[in-house]
């Protein structure tokens, strides 16, 4: 007979060798929150911070505290955003694989908890970014009202664009960071904008392409289930082709940078067209969502390398 025990760590019973789980309670937490989406736009952020020290002159000592408060309150805006999205969607996440275990779909917190802290934590983190600047937090609240307004609430289950609207709420973090130091932005600002607007289509079209099944039964009216496979590539391919002259903008990084950006974007834009010549689709999108997330930790991380001797 098992041991009824109740399970309350990620790490291994050394005794038993047997895997024990997280807490139910942290595992629902990060289900809700969406950990990997969280750490993915802080890394943006923290790019924009840095870029808008490196190009005003100023140091990151000096400016300690309002990184700390910058980053915070980006991670609770986007996680306050993904809670209510979850809460939104709670009716259609049944239905698809890969949600099919949050909280709002097994009943292991109530909805009313979870509505009142997706609510409490998004705005907890306008009033943190607050702290910063009020531009910072300006850009925070409207990338919020993009992802659950006008994707989650609005486009998602209505129109094919749903994947573009939503990606202005995913470029919207490095101008957080950026703006918690240079309110008035720069042309590099933009460029950072633009990239992440342009990155997140192909990136989620990849990603709805390995889960198109899921999409269609739940009725979402993604690209590949509305259009198919062969439309949804030649978008993928116009926008990562779009992406090849934006580091240009950002020629003052330097040659090693140029170099690294140009690498990578072309390589993704070849690894998009060898997609018209594979026979196994999915495969191909499997790929292209790899690339697409080392594509962007690759990039930002670089922005930082190559300017790291002087913002001190």
């Amino acid at each position: 007979m098992d041991n009824p025990r109740t399970v309350e760590s990620a790490s291994t019973d050394m005794i038993g060798q047997t895997p024990v789980r997280e807490s139910s309670m942290l595992a629902d937490i990060k289900s809700l929150i969406k950990v990997g989406i969280i750490n993915s736009n802080l890394i943006t952020t923290f790019a924009g911070f840095w870029l808008a020290l490196h190009f005003t002159g100023s140091s990151f000592i000096d400016h300690w505290v309002t990184f700390l408060l910058t980053m915070a309150g980006t991670a609770l805006v986007i996680a306050g955003g993904c809670i209510i999205n979850n809460w939104y969607d709670r009716d259609i996440d049944p239905i698809m694989s890969r949600t099919k275990n949050r909280p709002t779909v097994t009943g292991t917190m109530s909805l009313s908890l979870i509505k009142g802290l997706g609510i409490s934590t998004s705005l907890l983190g306008v009033v943190v970014l607050l702290f910063t600047t009020v531009e910072a937090a300006i850009f925070g609240a409207f990338g919020w009202f993009v992802y659950v307004v006008l994707y989650t609430m609005w486009s998602k289950r209505r129109y094919t664009i749903n994947t573009v609207i939503g990606s202005f709420s995913g470029a919207v973090p490095p101008l957080i960071g950026w703006a918690a130091i240079d309110p008035g932005l720069q042309l590099e600002a933009i460029i950072l904008f633009l990239i992440m607007f342009i990155w997140q289509t192909p990136h989620f079209l990849a990603l709805a392409m390995k889960k198109k099944e899921d999409y269609k039964a739940a009725g979402i009216p993604m690209l590949p289930v509305v259009h198919g496979f062969e439309m949804t590539k030649r978008q993928i391919v116009i926008y990562v082709a779009c992406l090849l002259p934006l580091p240009i903008y950002l020629a003052s990084l330097g040659s090693i940078f140029l170099v690294i950006a140009f690498t990578l974007s072309a390589g993704w834009l070849v690894l998009g067209i060898y997609g018209f010549f594979m026979k196994d689709d999915y495969k191909w999108a499997t790929w292209m969502f790899v690339y697409s997330l080392n594509y962007l930790t690759i990039m930002f991380l670089m922005m930082v390398v190559v300017t790291l001797p002087f913002p001190f």
